[in-house]
């Protein structure tokens, strides 16, 4: 009876955090209607509604949200207990969630994912590409990388990139077609391809001119939301692209790109940080991937930045909380 319970409890929890049956059925490995027939079994055996359903969402009541003010803890503790196991293990196992946006989800983490499921094979890593700001606790993922300033105050970080720097590229082909720029106002004559934000607003391009940083704003046939597309479009001959280094870098060390206006760039920003809250900080495979990316991307760069510094941009406190 009382694994039964636990049972629909846990799917109900799946289901509120989810926002949709689909969703959690598919993250519990059930069918949509054996979770909406559990959920009605747990609703009539306590004798209240706990979530609202319209077709286009489901959210808690008033009693489901009371109950799950109760319950996330309880899970979290449940979760916490079966990860103490690790610790007698020789290599950690268990499930893994994290939210990254799609340019690092592709050019930041797919590179290294082969080989970290071939040094932890019992981790079940599952992520996420999501361009908008997700609320990881909410979501109940176990961590999520973003750039430093978008941190919230209340999380853990360990940067996992250096500084970011942005380049200016296009391929040979284009630049065989169309005369190389040689300053940055010189890209009003050439197809410039754009990235457009969640918000809808356009990526900038900015540059050090006079000893400041101006923005140019440029015009170009090709626009998209996500920046793996406008490297292979780049990559194509398509136009000129502004873009972080470290999306282009392996393609211009190849030469599939080529750098422009190198002068004129302005000075690297914050880099990414892996995040997570507290309550995470000693879950074997968090630890796992963590040190994990902080080695490899260290490697990758040649810095040791990634490998010293754990650090919150918010609270520098909680450095000192390394896993």
């Amino acid at each position: 009876m009382r694994e039964t319970r636990f049972a629909k409890l846990s799917a109900f929890v799946a289901v509120a955090d989810c926002g949709s049956f689909t969703k959690a059925a598919a993250q519990l490995g059930l069918s949509t209607g054996s979770l909406s027939h559990t959920i009605r079994e747990l609703e009539e055996s306590l004798g209240v509604r706990l979530l609202n359903r319209t077709t286009r969402s489901v959210a808690p009541t008033d009693a489901g949200e009371r109950m799950l003010t109760r319950l996330r803890p309880l899970f979290d503790e449940f979760e916490a207990a079966v990860d103490s196991v690790n610790a007698f293990r020789d290599r950690p196992a268990g499930q893994l969630r994290i939210s990254v946006p799609p340019p690092v989800a592709s050019f930041v983490l797919a590179p290294l994912l082969a080989r970290f499921m071939a040094q932890y094979p019992e981790i079940v890593l599952e992520v996420s590409a999501d361009p908008a700001l997700t609320d990881i606790v909410a979501s109940r993922y176990d961590a999520g990388i973003r750039l430093g300033h978008r941190v919230a105050r209340d999380m853990i970080a360990v940067r996992v990139t250096d500084d970011l720097r942005m380049v200016v590229v296009a391929s040979p082909d284009y630049l065989a077609r169309h005369p190389r720029p040689t300053k940055p106002q010189d890209l009003h004559a050439h197809n410039c391809i754009r990235l457009r934000f969640p918000s809808g607003a356009f990526a900038p391009w900015r540059f050090a001119i006079g000893g400041k940083v101006i923005e140019i704003e440029v015009e170009g046939s090709l626009i998209a939301n996500e920046a793996g597309v406008l490297v292979q479009a780049a990559l194509g001959g398509a136009g000129i692209l502004y873009v972080l280094e470290e999306f282009a870098a392996p393609m211009i060390a190849s030469g599939h790109l080529v750098p422009l206006l190198e002068a004129w760039l302005p000075r690297p920003s914050e880099g990414f940080f892996l995040y997570y809250p507290s309550r995470r900080q000693n879950l074997a495979s968090l630890r796992a991937l963590i040190d994990f990316l902080r080695t490899n991307l260290a490697a990758r760069t040649g810095s040791a930045e990634g490998k010293q510094r754990m650090i919150s941009p918010k609270q520098p406190t909680k450095a000192q909380m390394t896993p």
